[in-house]
């Protein structure tokens, strides 16, 4: 007699997303230089019916909670978990802008290594193109 395998963590959240009649989750991955495009971005995405995550601290700009550079230093390791985490949330990845900094590439190779279809803004600019 045999019997079914274990659910897998991603196989677990892709059937409670269905069960929830949840619409497709996209996040918006890019340099920070972009918030503008990136909010631009959020809205179409929005429009067209999806759920949209996207960076939520733009530390290029100044302010008071990252005005330590210590804190920033911890704060930045933590926005990057924090975003990793809304890429494994996610159905599918957009990057937005005409530039792909280190960070922006990490997070296309890890969005790939976990199956996630990316989409570009700029399809020019895909290291994998």
């Amino acid at each position: 007699m045999s019997y079914p395998r274990p659910l897998t963590p991603d196989e677990k959240l892709a059937d409670a997303k269905k069960q929830l009649s949840l619409p497709r989750i996209v996040v918006i991955c890019g340099s920070t230089r972009f918030m503008t495009e990136m909010t631009e971005a959020d809205l179409r995405e929005t429009k067209a019916g999806k759920i949209v995550v996207k960076p939520g601290c733009d530390m290029k700009s100044p302010h008071e909670l990252w005005s330590d550079p210590v804190e920033a230093v911890a704060l930045k390791v933590r926005l990057d978990d924090l975003h990793r985490a809304k890429i494994r949330l996610a159905d599918e990845v957009l990057v937005v802008g005409d530039y792909i900094g280190d960070s922006t590439r990490a997070e296309i190779a890890y969005a790939r290594s976990l199956g996630k279809p990316v989409r570009f803004t700029h399809p020019e600019v895909d290291p994998d193109a």
